[in-house]
């Protein structure tokens, strides 16, 4: 089994890369479980997949001069656009799947952290629709 080590992790949210703010970007996708037990089950619980939903999780290193991180950003709040995530910035492969889809910029922390920090801005933001994978 191959092990890997992010070095390169490629972030792209509305059309523009972000990888060298991004400290970290975590996808998780996940289904519902719905019960669907009875008495034909014999005491067994039975399960059905449901609505499927995800979330990507950004730490960024935040830059405050025109035309960088915040003011990419804030003028995204409360809208729905466009994100892809690969484990690495080469080319989208059948080693380095890409994911895409629509995210709700819900929240934007303009500054965050305490004395000595660097300048960061943790978020998550929830998926609408699809989330595919593609290799090509």
């Amino acid at each position: 089994m191959a092990k890997m080590v992010l070095l390169a992790q490629y972030l792209s949210i509305n059309g523009t890369v972000l990888s060298s703010n991004t400290k970290k970007a975590e996808l998780s996708v996940e289904v519902e479980d719905k019960d669907v037990t009875n008495f034909a089950s014999l005491g067994w619980k039975e399960v059905l997949g449901g609505l499927k939903s995800g979330e990507l999780a950004c730490e960024f290193l935040q830059d405050f001069a025109a035309t960088q991180l915040d003011s990419i950003m804030w003028p995204l709040l409360g809208t729905v656009v466009a994100f892809e995530v690969r484990a690495d910035q080469g080319a989208v492969s059948t080693s380095n799947p890409k994911y895409t889809g629509s995210i709700l910029i819900k929240g934007w922390n303009p500054i965050e952290g305490s004395v000595g920090d660097e300048a960061t801005s943790g978020l998550t933001f929830p998926t609408s629709g699809a989330v595919t994978r593609a290799t090509v």
